[in-house]
């Protein structure tokens, strides 16, 4: 028979509650983990911001910008979201990609810090012009940028 397994208090990889045996109160830590996931399972915000917009509805996730104020003091990286007309906040781990809805763009957590996609210029210069060449390379880009893999022109990555 195998060892029981000792959990913590919370899931190792974005902290969900867990609850125990003869813990009181158990629907407020199963909701709070099922908002979580909610939030978590394909995470799409609405930017970066460094407080909380004034008129928020539930649902809206937002990534905290750094040096936030107000109800989002020290939660900097942090995703924000609203659940039940208050703010939860769920800490990214390595991997994690959220879609910006305002950019259009794919985000990604990783090595402490959120990046976007690089952005592609379409060729140009050069001695010999290979007009097929460039025409291929440019709907290569055109495909992958509607794609959602790369960032539209003049969007921030």
């Amino acid at each position: 028979m195998s060892d029981l397994l000792n959990f913590a208090a919370t899931s190792a990889r974005h902290g969900l509650p867990l609850i125990f045996p003869g813990q009181v109160q158990k629907e407020f830590f199963v909701n709070e983990a099922h908002a979580l996931v909610d939030a978590l399972l394909h995470p799409v915000v609405l930017g970066t911001a460094t407080s909380p917009p004034a008129e928020a509805a539930d649902g809206d996730c937002w990534i905290v910008g750094a040096e936030p104020g107000s109800a989002w003091a020290g939660q900097t990286d942090m995703l924000a979201c609203r659940q039940a007309g208050t703010w939860l906040f769920a800490a990214p781990c390595d991997g994690l990609r959220v879609h910006d809805r305002t950019s259009g763009a794919d985000l990604r957590y990783c090595d402490g810090r959120w990046r976007g996609a690089a952005t592609v210029r379409a060729p140009q210069g050069g001695e010999v012009v290979d007009s097929e060449a460039r025409k291929a390379v440019g709907q290569l880009i055109t495909a992958l940028t509607d794609a959602g893999l790369l960032p539209r022109a003049g969007q921030a990555a």
